[in-house]
């Protein structure tokens, strides 16, 4: 049974596919259940963490995107939110504006500003993600970039290397979760 998100990545993945905004063959995968794995979890990430990796990885493969836009999108994650789905940003942790002085609006797993879709699309994370891969899929050559540059090419944030810290747990988070049908 698809839960609402689920219909929504379903449907768009049959608009973006045909259009080939993906460029990746897309990976047949099935998620293992996050809820199976010991209490340590898969490189320190655990629970509701992988659970929300899970649904990064289920939307990306809905999208078209195989491995390597799964790991790239659990990197993200990681490096926004540590896979935590959060209602708010880094103007509430630490004050950080955006370059014209304006607050920053950052909520979710990819702390997205306001400018990618309202508070609820930001919030539920199948959709959040969906936002993502839409504007991945739209970064010329993103597969032969460094991840972390092309992350930064979407997040659009500070320091363009600062995701490569979490290349290698996310890709031990996506082949942890990824199981061959």
């Amino acid at each position: 049974m698809l839960s609402a998100a689920g219909v929504i990545v379903v449907a768009l993945a049959a608009v973006l596919v045909p259009l080939g905004l993906a460029h990746e063959k897309p990976l047949a995968i099935c998620i293992t259940d996050p809820t199976t794995f010991p209490e340590s979890g898969v490189a320190g990430w655990q629970g509701e963490q992988l659970e929300n990796a899970a649904t990064i990885m289920q939307t990306a493969t809905a999208l078209g995107f195989g491995r390597d836009g799964q790991i790239l999108g659990v990197m993200t994650a990681m490096g926004e939110s540590s896979l935590n789905n959060i209602d708010y940003g880094d103007w509430e942790t630490i004050g950080f504006t955006n370059p014209d002085g304006s607050r920053t609006t950052s909520i979710g797993l990819f702390q997205q500003q306001h400018w990618w879709g309202s508070a609820e699309q930001r919030m539920d994370p199948a959709t959040a993600a969906t936002l993502f891969y839409e504007r991945l899929a739209r970064v010329p050559d993103w597969q032969t970039m460094d991840p972390s540059l092309a992350i930064h090419r979407v997040q659009i944030n500070v320091d363009p290397t600062y995701y490569t810290r979490y290349a290698a747990d996310a890709a031990a988070v996506v082949d942890a979760l990824s199981a061959p049908c």
